[in-house]
C-alpha cells in the first residue's frame, strides 16, 4: 500500500503542557503546540500526544485532521479533531512505521534534524546518521535526564561517604561555635 507522505507536515514543537493522562494504561498525555509554517501566531496546531521522546525544539511530521494515516492493522484511517483528555488535538505525531519508512519503533515519535525546513513534507525514506546539526545535539544534551550517566557502585559509595563526611564536619563546626559562645 502506497503512503501519500506529501499531505503531512513537518513541525516545531514550540510548547509541551501535561494535560492528564490516557484511559488505557495510564500513560501520561501531552498538549504540543506545533508551528507548520512560517507564522508564529497563524501557523500553530494543537496535537494531544502520549510519545515521551518530544521535547521543545523537536522537529517532528504531524498528520493534521483531515489527512489518512497507516493505522496498526495496515489499513487507512482518516484523522480528525478531536478532543483528548480535555484538550483539543488538531493532528497527531507520526512513527516511522506510519510514513512506511523502513527501521524505527511503532509508537515512537518521528524526530528529524533541524536541517528539514518547517511546513515541508517529510522525506520519502528515514534520514540516516550524519545528518543531525550541532543544534540538534545541544537540544539534546540540555534536555535533563535524556542520556544521563548512571553511577556505579563505586561512585555511589564514594558519594554518599563524601556526604557523611561533610554532615560530620557541619556538625562539628555547629558545636564548635556552640562551645566557643
Amino acid at each position: 500500500m502506497s503512503i501519500d507522505i506529501s499531505q503531512y507536515k513537518i513541525g516545531i514543537v514550540l510548547s509541551i503542557e501535561d494535560c492528564g493522562n490516557c484511559k488505557k494504561g495510564g500513560k501520561v498525555l501531552r498538549s504540543l503546540k506545533i508551528r507548520i509554517g512560517e507564522s508564529e501566531d497563524e501557523d500553530c496546531v494543537a496535537v494531544v500526544t502520549s510519545a515521551n521522546n518530544v521535547r521543545e525544539n523537536s522537529r517532528v511530521v504531524v498528520a493534521l485532521a483531515g489527512s489518512s494515516i497507516l493505522n496498526d492493522e495496515g489499513e487507512m484511517q482518516e484523522v480528525k479533531k478531536a478532543s483528548v483528555g480535555g484538550a483539543v488535538s488538531e493532528g497527531m505525531l507520526l512513527d516511522s512505521h506510519m510514513l512506511g519508512w523502513k527501521g524505527g519503533a511503532k509508537g515512537i515519535a518521528v524526530n528529524l534534524p533541524d536541517s528539514f525546513e518547517i511546513g515541508s513534507s517529510p522525506p520519502s525514506t528515514k534520514p540516516r546518521g550524519g545528518n543531525q546539526s550541532e543544534n540538534t545535539h545541544e537540544a539534546i544534551a540540555a534536555a535533563p535526564g535524556l542520556f544521563a550517566k548512571k553511577l556505579t557502585k563505586e561512585e555511589k559509595k564514594k558519594l554518599s561517604e563524601e556526604k557523611k563526611k561533610a554532615r560530620k564536619a557541619a556538625k562539628a563546626a555547629k558545636e564548635a561555635e556552640e562551645n566557643a559562645d
